[in-house]
């Protein structure tokens, strides 16, 4: 079946798509950056400039951090994150509740030889 990825132009130079949601999705259920990032088999280094890149877009924190790594630090969404993740994903459904009966009709173009 083919499948749809959707991608958010915010600026000319910065989107969103997928992997910066799961990666803040990640975040979020690990309460940091560092186990997020071995969640999507990532460098700590390249999780950081994808939350800084999205800090740049947004103009404000989509992450509040506290310094400490094990011993007590951690990261957590702020509400501009939690917000960011939330409409991206309601955007996702919509398009993809929109795109099915198209993806299906496509399906069966591709099955047809």
């Amino acid at each position: 079946m083919p499948s749809l990825s959707l991608r958010i132009n915010l600026d000319p130079e910065g989107r969103i798509g997928p992997g910066k949601i799961e990666l803040l999705e990640h975040i979020a259920s690990f309460g940091s950056i560092s186990a997020g990032a071995r969640q999507m088999n990532m460098s700590y280094k390249h999780a950081w400039d994808l939350v800084e890149e999205m800090n740049q877009l947004f103009g404000k924190p989509v992450l509040d951090t506290q310094k400490g790594g094990q011993r007590g630090g951690g990261a957590q969404l702020t509400p501009t994150g939690l917000a960011l993740v939330s409409r991206f994903r309601a955007i996702e459904r919509a398009a993809l509740a929109a795109a099915e009966p198209h993806m299906a009709a496509l399906q069966s173009e591709i099955g047809e030889d």
